[in-house]
């Protein structure tokens, strides 16, 4: 029986990786659960259920509401900024689930790594952020990072998990998202409440803004040249707004392998979790005849101009990567907290990324530490449009 951590295991990954495993209580054991307070009791009836050994969380009052709970008595709960990693660490998780939300999953995702655990990667900030440092603490521990976004691993599924050799192209998809064929002109007025209506999954509420201006995919391009060892000018993203495809493969000799599936994380998830093997994830069958067609367009990058804006940060260095990753984070929050427009994202993240430094940070602080100027510039950069 296999132990596992989840990190973030309130949100939309979280929960589905839970319902995976409740599916085959004889192959997985839950060993640890990280989350944020804002879902206490969510938590709560997550730690009953699956009696893991650690339940951590950040804040000391989510914690203490926790520890008044006599169900949970046995369960240790630990709490403060570093609870997350230490869940990450856990000596009997075996592998740990990555799906807190943006740059928060950066260090424990690096515990993980560090400690021997294999890391099933839902969270693309923390690869993105970490970039070679992140690939480096995996290969000096011989820990395996398995991709848990459906393109990512639609890719590692058809590769066979081996590395791209003999590849000519990866080939990311993407729905589109709400405003696919929405006026340009309109996208001022567009609402958080509509921009969280995506059309073919259901996500947390930042990847689900990242989906509708497809910084998402610029991300996904990003992470697939470090997972899969790809130069950039190898990767394209094409618009799939069935959502059944979710990666190809092309050779060299001109044939191609997709990767179908119902849009459900649950099944990267359980791939995740078992592979090589494959079992059970509870999907509704995806039926071709049913679908009838499946359509294919190339990004206009004029409407999707963050997908543009990841490839030229990737084109820059890291630096550029974490300055675009932490504009990006605080744009949308911004977004979702009704100070700024929908359509100025990408003009906020394109202004802080023209400042970005050259070159690539060499450990672990400081990639921290310019997350950290690049948010305070992008706050200021956001007040001063107020």
């Amino acid at each position: 029986m296999r132990g596992i951590a989840i990190l973030g295991s309130t949100g939309s990954v979280g929960r589905a990786t839970l319902d995976v495993i409740a599916r085959h209580p004889d192959r997985f054991r839950v060993v640890a659960l990280a989350a944020r307070g804002s879902q206490v009791g969510l938590l709560k009836a997550q730690a009953r259920d699956f009696r893991p050994a650690v339940v951590a969380v950040e804040e000391a009052g989510a914690a203490e509401a926790l520890r008044r709970d006599p169900a949970l008595d046995g369960i240790e709960i630990i709490d403060g900024p570093d609870a997350a990693t230490a869940a990450a660490a856990a000596p009997d998780a075996e592998l740990v689930m990555a799906a807190m939300v943006g740059a928060a999953g950066l260090v424990p995702a690096f515990a993980a790594l560090r400690a021997g655990k294999d890391l099933a990667l839902a969270n693309k900030e923390a690869l993105v952020l970490g970039g070679n440092l992140l690939v480096a603490a995996a290969e000096a521990s011989g820990a395996e990072i398995r991709p848990v976004d459906s393109e990512h691993s639609a890719l590692f599924q058809a590769l066979g998990g081996r590395q791209a050799v003999g590849v000519r192209r990866l080939l990311l998809t993407a729905s589109g998202g709400p405003f696919r064929n929405r006026s340009l002109d309109s996208l001022s007025k567009v609402t958080p409440e509509e921009a969280l209506a995506h059309p073919v999954w259901k996500m947390g509420a930042k990847v689900t803004v990242d989906s509708a201006t497809l910084m998402n995919k610029g991300l996904e391009v990003i992470e697939a040249c470090l997972l899969f060892d790809v130069p950039p000018e190898r990767i394209d993203v094409l618009l799939h707004p069935e959502g059944a495809v979710h990666g190809l493969v092309e050779f060299l000799d001109g044939s191609m392998l997709a990767q179908l599936g119902s849009p459900d994380m649950r099944g990267p998830i359980a791939f995740a979790l078992s592979c090589p093997e494959r079992i059970d994830a509870g999907l509704k069958r995806l039926d071709l005849a049913e679908l009838g067609t499946l359509t294919f367009e190339r990004p206009d990058l004029q409407r999707f101009r963050c997908l543009a804006l990841a490839r030229e940060a990737l084109s820059t260095g890291h630096a550029a990567v974490i300055v675009l990753c932490a504009a990006d984070e605080v744009a949308v929050a911004a977004f979702l907290e009704g100070t700024l427009p929908f359509d100025r994202i990408p003009a906020v993240v394109e202004a802080v990324l023209a400042e970005a430094p050259p070159g690539d940070p060499g450990s672990l602080e400081e990639v921290l530490a310019l997350l950290g100027e690049a948010r305070a510039r992008t706050e200021a950069h956001i007040e001063a449009l107020a």
